[in-house]
C-alpha cells in the first residue's frame, strides 16, 4: 500500500494551480473534466504519480470558497532551505504565516505558509 494523493477543494482552480505551480515549483500532471458532475480536478506534485504522492485539486463549479474546518492540519513540503522558501512565496505575493524556526534546539527550521484558499502548507528544512 500506498498514499496516492491528498485532495483539497479550492474556490479558484486556476489561481490555487498557479500558487502551487509557480510559487512552489510543483508540476501539473493532469487535469480532469466532469461536465456531468460539475467539477474538475487537477493532480499537482514534484514527482510522477507513479514515483510519489500528489495533490489532487477539486474545483466544484459555482463554489468560489470554503469552510476549512478544525481537522485539518497542514500540507508538509520538505525544502532545502525554509527561509528562501518563505522569501519565494513572498516574493510572489504568498502569505508567510511562522517565519523559519526550530521548535527545539538542535531540530531543523520549520515554517508556514498559506496558499490562496488558506491551506496551511509547513515547509521542512531538509538536513
Amino acid at each position: 500500500m500506498r498514499i496516492l494523493h491528498t485532495m483539497l477543494r479550492v474556490g479558484d482552480l486556476e489561481r490555487s494551480i498557479a500558487f502551487y505551480t509557480d510559487v512552489l515549483g510543483m508540476k501539473e500532471l493532469r487535469r480532469n473534466e466532469y461536465p456531468e458532475g460539475k467539477f474538475t480536478l487537477a493532480f499537482l506534485g514534484y514527482q510522477s504519480e507513479a514515483e510519489s504522492a500528489v495533490l489532487e485539486l477539486t474545483y466544484n463549479w459555482g463554489v468560489d470558497k470554503y469552510e476549512l474546518g478544525t481537522a485539518y492540519g497542514h500540507i508538509a513540503i520538505e525544502v532545502e532551505s525554509a527561509a528562501e522558501a518563505c522569501e519565494r512565496v513572498r516574493s510572489k505575493g504568498g502569505v508567510v504565516v511562522k517565519e523559519p524556526g526550530s521548535l527545539r534546539p538542535g531540530s531543523r527550521p520549520i515554517a508556514f505558509v498559506k496558499d490562496p484558499d488558506g491551506y496551511f502548507i509547513e515547509f521542512v528544512q531538509k538536513g
